[in-house]
């Protein structure tokens, strides 16, 4: 084999093997999903004691809150298996092992579009939480909250639309 397709295999082989490098940032979300874990119960635990004492208002802002980190914490397990299923390796779950449903069946695309829908969900929610108490937003701030959720649901929107096209 001649010199040049040596080194054309080597740099194919090192390319390829560089996907393990992705490996350790996947298994950093653990660590942030670790962190969000803590925010939760601490929200919880300064939510929990005042639940008699608080209004509703300050009740649905604080079950908005709760659903806005379950929401962060799918998105992160979502990118965290689908990520690394897709990009580095397989994985490897023994046969006993209970096995999510969704566990390799999300490509690029899909994921893709799981995380601008997510975006656009929490985006939603924190703009929920804005209205709930509008009072205290200025209405220039609140005119720029509104203009980049729509911004974000346009982008989903426009996204979801080209990935029909290219599917076709």
């Amino acid at each position: 084999m001649p010199f040049a397709k040596h080194l054309e295999h080597a740099i194919e082989r090192l390319m390829y093997a560089s996907r393990w490098l992705l490996a350790p940032i996947y298994a950093g979300l653990s660590l942030v999903l670790l962190g969000l874990f803590i925010k939760f119960f601490q929200e919880l635990y300064h939510f929990l004691p005042h639940i008699f004492d608080i209004g509703e208002t300050d009740f649905i802002l604080s079950l908005l809150t709760f659903i806005d980190l379950t929401l962060v914490g799918s998105l992160i397990v979502l990118i965290m298996f689908s990520g690394y299923e897709n990009f580095v390796s397989r994985l490897d779950i023994g046969v006993d092992t209970e096995k999510l449903e969704w566990l390799g069946t999300h490509d690029y695309g899909s994921m893709k579009m799981k995380v601008a829908t997510s975006i656009v969900a929490i985006s939603s929610i924190h703009l929920l939480k804005v209205f709930m108490d509008i009072n205290a937003t200025a209405n220039d701030k609140l005119l720029w909250y509104v203009v980049i959720h729509l911004t974000l649901v346009i982008s989903a929107l426009l996204m979801g639309y080209l990935d029909k096209l290219t599917k076709h």
